[in-house]
């Protein structure tokens, strides 16, 4: 799932790595919010609200939300690098390595959260907006873009134009395999958003009922998606 990138991954494994790392990033949105009353991944929303704020003449509320862009931002430049040096160094697992460190991150933020409850606040989703922007990285770069698993935006947008596609096709009666494509993002981009509010609405309950331990949860599961690329690295020599 995290070895081959672009055009040398199947179609199969686009839609495995986005409809499980859609609910992950579905789970850590909504609980983030849950907590905090802010999301981590939904930059749109973010800088309504610091407009809004600024507006407003709150510069606290403007310092928030601009930690959060910023913090999404460098995550996705530091998986960037990450991601620009493995290949230099033709490590196919840069992708896993990334996803493990997301991973690790996740666990110690829901170890400080534990621990620290002061956490629950902005600096909690701060943390976590730093690990969507760099998760947001790693598919996007993996895919080319084919799927995403935070811009829910971009994802439904999708969905209506490949639905307007697909109605067009039946108005004027092309047929199924002129469809077929529209067909198959469908069947992609559908279970990716279904996935992401699936996530959500666990994230929530796992967090009401288990507080930060929900976090430390989630890193078992990313770690788990990343542990078999790296076992098959270390088996076949890669």
């Amino acid at each position: 799932m995290l070895l081959r990138q672009g055009d040398h991954r199947g179609l199969s494994a686009d839609r495995q790595l986005a409809w499980s790392l859609a609910g992950v990033a579905g789970a850590i949105n909504a609980a983030g919010f849950y907590a905090a009353g802010l999301y981590s991944s939904h930059m749109t929303g973010t800088l309504s609200i610091m407009a809004d704020h600024l507006a407003l003449g709150d510069a606290a509320g403007v310092g928030v939300a601009l930690a959060i862009v910023i913090t999404f931002i460098v995550g996705a430049a530091v998986s960037t690098l990450l991601i620009n040096a493995g290949h230099r160094r033709e490590r196919h697992t840069i992708y896993a390595y990334n996803i493990l460190m997301e991973a690790a991150l996740l666990a110690g933020l829901g170890a400080a959260d534990l621990w620290l409850h002061e956490l629950r606040g902005p600096a909690l989703v701060i943390g976590l907006s730093f690990l969507m922007g760099s998760q947001n990285a790693v598919v996007t770069r993996i895919s080319n873009a084919r799927v995403r698993t935070t811009h829910v935006t971009g994802m439904v947008t999708d969905i209506g134009i490949e639905l307007g596609n697909l109605l067009d096709d039946l108005y004027h009666r092309h047929t199924l395999a002129r469809s077929s494509p529209t067909i198959e993002k469908l069947k992609t981009h559908v279970p990716t958003v279904a996935a992401f509010f699936a996530g959500g609405v666990l994230g929530v309950m796992g967090y009401a009922l288990s507080g930060a331990l929900m976090f430390l949860f989630l890193s078992v599961i990313l770690a788990g998606f990343a542990v078999p690329s790296l076992l098959t690295e270390r088996q076949a020599g890669i």
